[in-house]
């Protein structure tokens, strides 16, 4: 069975955050996106709700966790070859987010983090032919 994934995180100033992952390289679906939210595609079925903070309090019933606080979560996503990791964690630095956590080698696997700048934890990975699971 497959289904589609929405990631919903919350986001201090929604413009900022859409000029951020946009200049990663990854594109918006105006469908789901408007002056509250703003729907970034990580690919075909799954994709990562930015939230204005005061909107996405609307969903809980819990406080809204500061991710510059604490991690609550790590978003992982692939892409084509160990080129284009360093690519996306290069861009995301210079369009004012950080680095996370150093390079990772395992198993055919390379992944780096950084952080968005909300505070949220991105993995960029490739997974190479010995990384594969089957």
């Amino acid at each position: 069975m497959s289904s589609m994934v929405f990631v919903n995180l919350p986001v201090r100033d929604l413009a900022r955050s859409t000029a951020f992952f946009t200049a990663l390289g990854l594109d918006l679906d105006p469908q789901y996106s408007d002056e509250k939210a703003a729907c970034v595609v990580l690919g075909a079925e799954s994709f990562v709700m930015l939230l204005a903070d005061p909107f996405f309090a609307t969903f809980t019933t819990k406080p809204v966790a500061d991710a510059t606080a604490g991690t609550e979560v790590i978003v992982a996503f692939s892409v084509e070859s160990r080129a284009r990791v360093d690519e996306v964690v290069e861009a995301a630095v210079s369009a004012g987010g950080s680095p996370s956590t150093p390079a990772i080698e395992e198993g055919g696997m390379y992944s780096r983090s950084f952080q968005d700048p909300d505070g949220h934890v991105w993995e960029a990975m490739f997974m190479g032919a010995s990384g594969a699971a089957g």
